[in-house]
């Protein structure tokens, strides 16, 4: 189980989708992680599914963390007012701030940077590097094609069958939250 004070890090769209689900969900992850006393680590940013769940999580009063590359201040919207606010100077080093400062992963729907932040987090897991929680939150089926290729590398021989292992599918916020409370402490 994720105790207080844990760190859940958001990998989600600096766009908000075609969908109003996607912002209800982003919405509704900030709220819920603010519930549970954890604190939001994510992109930084202040537009699309990234600051729908960070306005919402610092409204339920949540401490949140924000890592953005100083290429993207302006066409992300760094949000200045976060509790922590990191700037910089490349994605990767983005990327390991967030990974160094979370406990576990939420994948919300997203692009290009969500697909990359959650395949880079699932390949250091299959390689014994970290053992921290996954989840997608796969609202309205987003991620199934996404599901489906990770079921195909199976399939082909190309990664273990323990590789679906590695992560979590949740179909709403109720199930990501259970998710996350039934998820092992990693020390």
């Amino acid at each position: 189980m994720l105790p207080k004070k844990a760190s859940v890090c958001v990998f989600c769209g600096s766009r908000a989708g075609n969908r109003p689900a996607y912002a209800e969900a982003a919405r509704a992850t900030g709220e819920m992680l603010a519930k549970n006393g954890w604190r939001l680590v994510y992109g930084a940013g202040d537009v699309g599914l990234m600051g729908e769940v960070a306005r919402s999580a610092q409204a339920a009063g949540a401490e949140t963390f924000g890592v953005i590359p100083v290429h993207l201040l302006n066409r992300e919207v760094g949000k200045r007012d976060l509790s922590t606010f990191v700037v910089t100077e490349t994605m990767h080093e983005r990327k390991k701030v967030m990974f160094m400062n979370s406990d576990a992963f939420v994948v919300l729907p997203g692009g290009g940077g969500s697909l990359d932040e959650f395949f880079e987090i699932l390949t250091w897991r299959q390689l014994g590097l970290h053992e921290k929680p996954i989840v997608f939150l796969n609202i309205e089926g987003y991620w199934d094609p996404v599901l489906a290729m990770i079921d195909s590398i199976v399939t082909e021989g190309f990664a273990e069958a323990s590789l679906a292992g590695y992560f979590t599918v949740a179909a709403d916020v109720d199930a990501l939250e259970k998710a996350l409370l039934a998820a092992p402490a990693v020390g």
